[in-house]
C-alpha cells in the first residue's frame, strides 16, 4: 500500500527509529514529526503528553499516513493507551517491543531500565516486563544527562564515561545481564554504554525492535508497499528547522534536506 508509516517525537531521538525504519523497510514511504517547540515532554504532566500526543497523532493522521509509531519513550509510557483507543489506525509505542525482547534475552531474569525521568517515574517498563514475566526483577536508573550529550554531539570522552559509569553503577551492582535503552537518543551513546555495563550485559536497543514490530505488523494486515520503489522520507518539525537538519546527521548517518516547519500541532 502507497501510504506512508508516520512517525512522532518530542525532538530528535526519535530518529534512531526512522533509521530502523529506513533500513528493515527500504521500500516504505515515511513521515516524521519532530515537536521541537515543546521538546521535551519527560517534565510535563499527565494530561499535558497525553494532549501534545493526540496532537502528534492528528497531524500525521492528515498526511494520510498507514501505521503510526509513538517514538518518543515517555509519550510511550504515559499516552499511549489512551491515543490507540481514540484512534483505528495502527498504532505502536516502543516500550513493548523492548520489554519483551529484553525478556527474552536475560539469562538470570534481573533487566535493567534507564531512561528520562519522566520514563523512569511512569514505571511502564517494569510493569510491562512484569506483566511478561513475573520473576523478573528490574532495576531503573534515569540518565538526564545523556540526552543534551547527544544533542551536543559528545557520544565518547571522559566526562561522558564519567557520568555514565555514575548513572549505571546502581546497575552493575544490582548485577543484571539485560538492559533496556529506554531512550531513542541513547543507541548514540551505545558505545560507552556497553563499555561501562560490560561484555555480560545484552544491550536492547528497542529502535531496532519497533521496526521489527512494525514490519511484523504491516505484513500481517496486508499494508506492505511491494511496488519496489525506494521509499520517499519527509520530515516536519514544529520549530526550529535548521537546528533539527544539523542534528539528524548524526542519527541518520546522512544529511537530510527540505525539513518543513509546520504550525499544525
Amino acid at each position: 500500500m502507497r501510504k506512508p508509516i508516520g512517525v512522532f517525537d518530542s525532538g530528535v531521538g526519535g530518529l534512531t527509529v526512522v533509521k530502523e525504519l529506513i533500513r528493515d523497510l527500504p521500500d516504505e514511504d515515511i513521515v516524521y514529526f519532530g515537536d521541537i517547540a515543546r521538546v521535551p515532554y519527560g517534565i510535563r504532566s499527565r494530561e499535558t503528553i497525553i494532549r501534545y500526543s493526540i496532537e502528534d497523532t492528528l497531524f500525521l493522521l492528515k498526511q494520510d499516513v498507514k501505521l503510526i509509531c509513538v517514538a518518543c519513550n515517555t509519550a510511550s509510557s504515559v499516552a499511549l493507551p489512551v491515543i490507540k483507543n481514540h484512534f483505528k489506525v495502527p498504532i505502536i509505542g516502543v516500550l513493548v517491543p523492548g520489554a519483551r525482547e529484553a525478556v527474552y534475552a536475560t539469562r538470570n531474569k534481573r533487566i535493567g531500565v534507564i531512561g528520562t525521568r519522566g520514563t523512569i517515574k511512569s514505571r511502564s517498563y517494569e510493569m510491562e516486563i512484569k506483566q511478561l514475566d513475573p520473576k523478573v526483577s528490574v532495576y531503573t536508573a534515569s540518565c538526564p544527562l545523556f540526552v543534551p550529550f547527544v544533542e551536543e554531539g559528545w557520544y565518547k570522552g571522559p566526562e561522558v564515561l564519567s557520568v555514565a559509569r555514575t548513572y549505571l553503577a546502581p546497575l552493575k551492582q544490582a548485577r543484571v545481564d539485560t538492559l533496556i535503552l529506554g531512550c531513542t537518543h541513547y543507541p548514540l551513546i551505545k558505545p560507552v554504554i556497553a563499555r561501562v555495563m560490560g561484555p555480560g550485559v545484552t544491550l536492547i536497543d528497542s529502535a531496532k525492535q519497533v521496526a521489527i514490530e512494525v514490519k511484523k505488523i504491516l505484513a500481517s494486515e496486508g499494508l506492505l508497499n511491494t511496488n519496489g520503489r525506494k521509499g520517499d522520507h519527509k520530515f516536519y518539525v514544529s520549530d526550529n528547522p535548521e537546528w533539527f537538519s544539523d542534528l539528524a546527521k548524526s542519527f541518520l548517518g546522512r544529511p537530510i534536506k527540505n525539513v518543513r516547519k509546520t504550525s499544525n500541532v
